[in-house]
């Protein structure tokens, strides 16, 4: 039996895989490790599977030469798209991150699932409300249509702008940590007026050792208005969902 194979549609098909395999592993909440190799690879052919009539029309020739050169930019490409959400994403754990240095929690690491690595108490459990706040949403919807949209915009034989990469990256770092400071602003400056009362105690009072006195006080504090910087959490992640997608559809020169 005779099999005619579309070496084209196929090709288009792993390139365009190619673009969301790299896109997968750094963008979240899709680069969480727990998920199979397998069941990434999967879902790499399933998102360009759809897109196969706007992939053929633009694949290189089928040259061994070319079609290296191509599945190389691709996987930048992804990279590139997955980077720039993931970045954005980063803000709550930076979030978290400054409550336990202000709050006095980094001296005690947990192990974070997510990330496979150490992290501090309340960084890990932002990173997990944002998380499921994202799939509550429907966030991560948002997300994939955005990378998606990016196989219409940015062909496979297109060029990609350097420049704006490079403009993005500056811009998504400052709105990472103007984002961090929006959601833990309020309990940090709770936590720093409580260290400004207790050096006036410390000046009136030497003898009662203030600042040993602060550390209970402020983990106190952080345990008890925890809720505040939380309730603030679903408004900055949708926030920082919108703006991700944006900067992903002008990256691929979608306006």
């Amino acid at each position: 039996m005779n099999w005619d194979l579309p070496i084209s549609e196929l090709l288009a098909l792993a390139l365009g895989a190619v673009r969301a395999g790299a896109w997968m592993t750094i963008c979240p909440p899709f680069n969480n490790r727990l998920i199979p190799v397998q069941i990434k690879i999967l879902l790499s052919f399933g998102i360009s599977l759809p897109m196969a009539p706007y992939l053929r029309t633009s694949i290189p020739s089928i040259e061994t030469s070319d079609i290296i050169a191509c599945a190389a930019l691709q996987v930048f490409v992804g990279a590139a798209l997955g980077f720039v959400t993931a970045l954005l994403f980063a803000a709550v754990q930076a979030a978290g991150d400054l409550l336990d240095v202000f709050g006095g929690f980094t001296l005690a690491m947990a192990f974070d699932p997510l990330s496979m690595s150490q992290s501090s108490i309340f960084g890990r459990f932002y990173n997990l409300m944002a998380v499921t706040l994202l799939f509550a949403s429907d966030g991560h919807q948002l997300i994939l249509r955005g990378f998606i949209q990016s196989y219409e915009t940015l062909p496979l034989n297109a060029n990609f702008s350097m420049g704006t990469f490079s403009k993005l990256l500056i811009s998504g770092i400052g709105e990472m940590f103007l984002a961090a400071l929006q959601i833990a602003g309020p309990l940090i400056a709770v936590l720093f007026l409580t260290d400004v009362a207790f050096g006036l105690l410390n000046r009136v009072a030497p003898a009662l050792n203030a600042f040993q006195l602060g550390f209970p006080a402020k983990i106190m504090l952080v345990l008890t208005l925890a809720g505040t910087a939380i309730a603030i959490l679903p408004r900055a992640l949708d926030g920082l969902v919108q703006k991700a997608v944006s900067a992903v559809v002008q990256l691929t020169g979608g306006g």
